[in-house]
């Protein structure tokens, strides 16, 4: 069961919209690993070459505006993000990015860009390893703990699918 991660840092400031981490450019391939490639490209071109497997995205306000596009969690999946901590989500964003299997936490922490952080799911906290300093979130119901955990909406729903096969067996 998912408890916790912890990576180093990404700061993003508000506003950030999909355009900013995926270009509308790139949204002919469903690849995540290509979409990887170009993640932030003209907001923060550095990202793509340097984002580390594990690594963790902290924003502001209104993370993932803009264009309803499930290329932008992609994108960052595909690039090792392990999980987006900000102030607040756009809506669809936030549902694309559970659909398809990225933790997102809303809580407003005070961290610089190559920090370590703690994301603890299972006591909703998020701790700035460097500074100690910790905030509360809403844990995720068990749910959706498991939507994640599986990889997103229809992985789970294949497990559900297989498992209630099963007990009808």
């Amino acid at each position: 069961m998912m408890t916790s991660i912890e990576g180093d840092v990404w700061k993003f400031k508000d506003n950030i919209d999909t355009d900013q981490i995926i270009p509308a450019e790139y949204l002919v391939t469903p690849d995540m690993k290509e979409l990887a490639s170009h993640a932030f490209e003209k907001a923060r071109p550095e990202f793509a070459g340097n984002v580390k497997q594990g690594d963790i995205i902290v924003a502001g306000s209104n993370f993932g505006c803009g264009s309803s596009r499930e290329h932008a969690p992609r994108a960052l999946l595909g690039a090792g993000v392990s999980c987006v901590v900000a102030k607040s989500f756009a809506r669809i964003f936030f549902r694309n990015s559970i659909n398809i299997g990225l933790p997102l936490v809303e809580a407003d922490i005070e961290i610089r860009e190559g920090e370590k952080l703690r994301v603890d799911f299972e006591r909703g906290e998020v701790t700035n390893l460097t500074t100690r300093k910790t905030v509360k979130f809403p844990p995720y119901a068990d749910f959706l703990r498991n939507l994640i955990e599986k990889g997103g909406l229809i992985p789970y729903a294949k497990t559900k699918i297989a498992e209630e096969r099963r007990r009808q067996a």
